[in-house]
């Protein structure tokens, strides 16, 4: 499919007449064909040539973002509304954050953590008072906060709980998604994630999500150390559980001594319209995975929090990374934690995604069948036809201004930055209804 939406302009005939045009031309005019070679054919093959194929992008080149729009290199304007997954949520290129890396990256970069910086400090007391634990953990990226949850986990079920030395069991949620690493596709239920990969990490259960019956089950074993759930499931297709389900996980969690784990990196940091997804049900985990949104997507930020009886038991050369906690990664993350705070990002994502939801309840039934979500964290899935699946319909939204990506074959999300404004989230429900109608 990829070939067909590439239009057949060989990569190596550019280059050559490229080559051509350098060696005839002065410096003004290298600049010049190089600008004018980079189209987005030119973008698309490049990365096919040289590129691993681990993913099948979206046919769009995109070469510069501004808050909730992005631009191709054609210079065409678009709505964002997949905020790279959610790590975009302050909007695309903030001049607080972009701020932040700049004055830190002339000062001090990187030290690891062999020694001392002067922001980890600030850092590390900032966030944990936002959220109110003990302990932060700072690693990179969300798979390994979720990497290091599991960690924390183990290590505290054989130091505080007494489970057998090696029999510590996980459990993981049906539909679950945290990372491509071992360990995260050994808990995944989804083929495209472990076919292919194995053996699997030991010690891992699955259950079905949005059910405490089957959880009450699973904890009858005691040798279970944790259960990490995302409170709602973004990759899987933005499933949301029913009203009470994170309430009842916690009172299980505590009747059972087991670690709740809520992997907070996608629906995390306002994007359901609350700081944490957790707290439209005022339940506190145990352990809070972060990511994404954590750095305004500017930079690699992740970390796990949680209090000292969980966090203390890992000691000095037991975990850790060369970034995690670098002095670039702690400015950043704190003004992009004050951009939450500040622009009022909770409430705005909680108004909009209302608002979005009314207008695409509106669309017909038989091209729609299900809309869901909370906050700016949406879905809709598409009735397919011979003519109509979400792949097509993304194509034609990418047609009419508006990027958004499908998963699971039949579902798109629908998570604009978090600075959206109504007249934009109108103008958007325009060209959903405009592209779904044209079907």
């Amino acid at each position: 499919m990829f070939s067909k939406l590439v239009q057949r302009r060989s990569l190596g005939a550019l280059c050559t007449n490229l080559r051509a045009s350098i060696s005839s031309a002065g410096p003004v005019a290298t600049e010049s064909s190089l600008e004018e070679a980079l189209n987005s054919d030119y973008v698309f093959e490049r990365e096919a040539k040289y590129g691993a194929h681990n993913y099948h992008p979206l046919p769009v080149a995109l070469e510069r973002g501004k808050g909730v729009y992005v631009w191709d290199v054609e210079g065409r304007r678009y709505f964002d509304f997949l905020s790279a997954y959610s790590a975009v949520n302050q909007g695309h290129c903030h001049p607080k954050i972009v701020n932040a890396l700049k004055s830190q990256a002339e000062k001090l970069t990187l030290t690891s953590r062999a020694f001392y910086n002067d922001v980890l400090g600030e850092y590390e007391e900032y966030i944990t008072k936002l959220f109110n634990y003990n302990k932060i953990l700072p690693m990179n990226t969300g798979v390994e906060g979720g990497e290091t949850a599991c960690k924390l986990a183990r290590k505290w079920a054989y130091t505080v709980k007494g489970v057998p030395k090696y029999k510590a069991q996980i459990i993981f949620a049906a539909g679950n998604f945290w990372g491509r690493t071992m360990s995260a596709i050994s808990s995944s239920t989804d083929p495209s994630s472990y076919e292919g990969f194995g053996p699997f990490m030991p010690g891992f259960q699955v259950i079905p999500y949005n059910d405490l019956p089957a959880l009450e089950r699973a904890l009858q074993d005691p040798n279970v150390a944790a259960f990490m759930v995302e409170p709602i499931q973004g990759e899987a297709g933005v499933i949301v559980p029913d009203d009470g389900y994170l309430t009842g996980v916690r009172q299980l969690c505590s009747a059972h001594n087991v670690l709740f784990i809520a992997d907070e990196v996608q629906t995390g940091l306002a994007r359901t319209g609350k700081m944490l997804a957790v707290d439209h049900e005022d339940v506190r985990p145990d352990i809070v995975v972060l990511g994404k949104a954590l750095s305004g997507g500017v930079y690699p930020v992740s970390g796990v929090l949680c209090d000292d009886e969980v966090m203390l038991t890992i000691k000095p050369g037991e975990h850790g990374s060369t970034y995690g906690g670098n002095p670039l990664a702690c400015r950043v993350a704190m003004a992009s934690l004050e951009v939450i705070e500040e622009e009022k990002l909770a409430d705005n994502a909680r108004k909009m995604g209302e608002l979005l939801r009314a207008e695409l309840m509106k669309t017909p039934s038989d091209i729609v069948t299900d809309v869901r979500g909370k906050g700016l964290l949406n879905a809709i899935v598409i009735k397919e036809t011979k003519d109509c699946d979400a792949w097509k319909v993304c194509l034609r939204l990418r047609d009419n201004g508006l990027l958004a990506k499908p998963t699971h074959g039949d579902i798109i999300r629908l998570a604009p930055p978090l600075t959206i404004k109504e007249d934009e989230i109108q103008e958007c429900c325009e060209i959903i209804h405009k592209t779904l109608l044209s079907f």
